[in-house]
């Protein structure tokens, strides 16, 4: 149960955002998003996310006065939304609803990391070595079909309690499930990347059973989110990035009917599959490809890529059916990139979270970096945006991100004036 002082506390965080969402601005930035994410871009745009949140708020001040488990996450997300609006918002936009944590739930493919942690405790990125946990043929069995948690009694009482807290403020939904495809990471993370580079040459059957395992168990829960009607369809966001359509299913602003969400096939999802950055394209198509071309048509559009270098294998990566958004992360080459890209998807670009990093941040530096990206986009004619994403550290200097969102997009009203 939520004290009378907890509810007024997430009563006054609600109003706050109200406040803030019934701006008019959020209307022209969705109608902006919606241009660039249709291939018909009016200027680039711009969003920061993946942020240290350790030296931002180091003394935890953006959370922590509610009680309840899941009232505190929804707590410190929405303080760190507002918090981020009112610092570093670039071409933010708030929904004209609050968004809940959802109550379903991935089981996950049930086999936990074997990790060890170097760095600061409090920072959410830091140094990480994993044990190798798949050896032999047999270990693929250790992969679990994942099946969706869907605790439709905590749904009742979440709907109840959010009925009273924020009646007469502002409406709310669920968020619903945005799947993560990034297979290769969760690999990653229990073999170890360097132990998968080695089995790509001696014991690539081993890979491939594990692809085939994973891919039919994805399958299987995507199946599950289905029938639940479970997928994110409320939350304008997928992979640190806006997905504003005309076409959206975001009309009414209060969640009565029951449902979460709705079938994969309406909703985003995203892959990726980083550690590939250091193989070649061949490799990519036969074990990350392949498989993902199972998986994609399951969804209405797909986000592909991350710090993946993908430039040098556009080729492979368009053969994946129902892309619209695909990263170029700091490793890919932006000409070449920008060269590549069909014209009536988004080229991603994202910075290099290491100019945060530095004793003396460079604005400038920042900047040319932008222009050179905006350059090479402007002789290619593709729809662009801009992540600054990845954060690990920004020098105990949070400054420099709101220094830099304003930056930003100062300079793509400049340049596409």
């Amino acid at each position: 149960m939520l004290t009378a002082n907890e509810k007024a506390t997430l009563r006054e965080l609600a109003l706050r955002y109200a406040n803030y969402a019934a701006l008019p601005i959020h209307a022209e930035k969705a109608k902006l998003w919606e241009a660039l994410n249709t291939g018909h871009m009016m200027r680039p745009m711009v969003l920061l996310d993946q942020l240290p949140w350790n030296e931002i708020d180091p003394l935890g001040a953006l959370g922590g006065t509610v009680a309840n488990p899941y009232w505190s996450w929804f707590e410190h997300l929405l303080r760190h939304k507002l918090y981020q609006w009112e610092h570093f918002p670039a071409d933010m936009v708030l929904p004209p609803y609050l968004l809940l944590p959802s109550p379903a739930r991935s089981s996950g493919y049930g086999i936990d990391r074997a990790v060890h942690f170097s760095g600061e405790n409090e920072n959410a990125v830091r140094a990480q070595s994993f044990e190798c946990l798949f050896n032999t043929l047999e270990d693929v069995e250790k992969i679990q079909t994942p099946h969706l948690i869907y605790d439709r009694e905590q749904q009742a009482r979440i709907t109840a309690e959010a009925d009273e807290l924020f009646d007469g403020i502002i409406g709310w939904r669920f968020e619903g499930i945005t799947l993560h495809m990034g297979i290769w990471d969760y690999i990653a993370e229990r073999m170890g990347v360097t132990n998968v580079y080695i089995a790509l040459y001696d014991d690539p059957d081993l890979l491939h059973a594990m692809m085939e395992r994973f891919t039919e168990a994805t399958l299987s829960l995507i199946d599950e989110i289905d029938a639940a009607k479970a997928a994110n369809l409320y939350d304008p966001y997928c992979h640190c990035s806006h997905t504003f359509l005309p076409d959206d299913a975001r009309s009414g602003n209060v969640c009565k009917d029951g449902q979460i969400g709705g079938a994969a096939s309406e909703a985003w999802g995203f892959g990726l599959a980083q550690l590939f950055t250091s193989v070649s394209p061949d490799v990519t198509e036969e074990f990350e490809v392949a498989y993902m071309k199972r998986l994609f048509p399951r969804f209405k559009h797909i986000y592909y890529g991350c710090c993946d270098r993908l430039d040098d294998r556009m080729d492979r990566i368009l053969k994946l059916p129902n892309v619209r958004k695909i990263s170029c992360s700091p490793w890919s080459n932006a000409d070449a990139f920008a060269e590549r890209i069909p014209k009536d998807l988004v080229m991603s670009a994202k910075p290099n979270p290491a100019f945060f990093a530095a004793k003396t941040f460079d604005l400038d530096a920042v900047r040319a970096d932008l222009r050179a990206k905006i350059a090479a986009a402007k002789r290619n004619s593709v729809n662009l945006e801009f992540i600054f994403k990845d954060v690990s550290t920004v020098n105990c200097n949070p400054q420099t991100l709101t220094d830099t969102a304003k930056a930003a997009v100062e300079l793509m009203e400049e340049e596409y004036a």
